[in-house]
């Protein structure tokens, strides 16, 4: 298998909260795109527990936690730290250039 990894607009960097994270579009894909201590992560943007929107929960930690039922996701690798969920999320590689947020939807061929 071959990774293609295409960089996309997904959003300005003053788009985000200073500690926070927003919901956006990337290449067709629900992306929750994260700042937390001057680092920007990437994640689809969907708990793999109840499949309801990440940017709509907490950010502490490096971690976001679901607004639902509290599962809990590592923002750097996706694996999740606190339960109910037991399934990884994918995060995504992520560029600045300027005042934009680029991210990779990475897809294996």
């Amino acid at each position: 298998m071959t990774e293609t990894r295409s960089f996309t607009r997904a959003c300005a960097l003053s788009d985000l909260p200073v500690e926070g994270v927003i919901g956006v579009e990337v290449a067709g894909e629900p992306v929750a795109v994260a700042r937390i201590g001057g680092e920007i992560f990437a994640l689809r943007d969907v708990c793999s527990h109840a499949e309801v929107p990440l940017s709509e929960g907490e950010i502490y930690d490096h971690t976001v936690e679901c607004w639902l039922h509290g599962s809990c996701f590592d923002l750097r690798t996706g694996a999740p730290t606190g339960l109910p969920a037991t399934e990884p999320v994918p995060v995504y590689p992520v560029k600045i250039e300027g005042d934009e947020v680029y991210v990779a939807i990475v897809k294996e061929s």
